[in-house]
């Protein structure tokens, strides 16, 4: 995860508050990365769903270039660039601990 989101996305480090525990900085805010905890009586994530869904809004003409470098880097897109009816363009991809990770742009 750490290689993924320093050198892969290219997201700032901050700090490390344990070996569980990292932040980094997304334009004006803070994202952290933490290795889930769950209480004695939460049920356990069902395997195949996404933890967690990070949205990050960008200009529109941003939303093709993020794809055409997720292809260089190497990283699978779950679709191609996509307008949607409600005003926005997306594009999915995931992490490697399958979180899934949206780039979108109003439009």
């Amino acid at each position: 995860m750490r290689h993924f989101y320093e050198e892969v996305l290219g997201f700032v480090f901050i700090r490390e508050l344990s070996e569980h525990w990292r932040e980094y900085r997304v334009g004006s805010n803070t994202l952290v990365l933490a290795r889930p905890r769950r209480l004695a009586d939460e049920p356990a994530t069902p395997k195949g769903s996404a933890s967690v869904q990070l949205a990050f809004r960008v200009p529109p003409p941003d939303v093709d270039r993020c794809a055409e470098w997720l292809v260089r880097k190497e990283i699978t897109t779950l679709s191609p660039p996509t307008s949607h009816a409600f005003g926005h363009r997306t594009l999915f991809f995931r992490d490697p601990d399958g979180n899934l990770i949206e780039i979108y742009a109003e439009i």
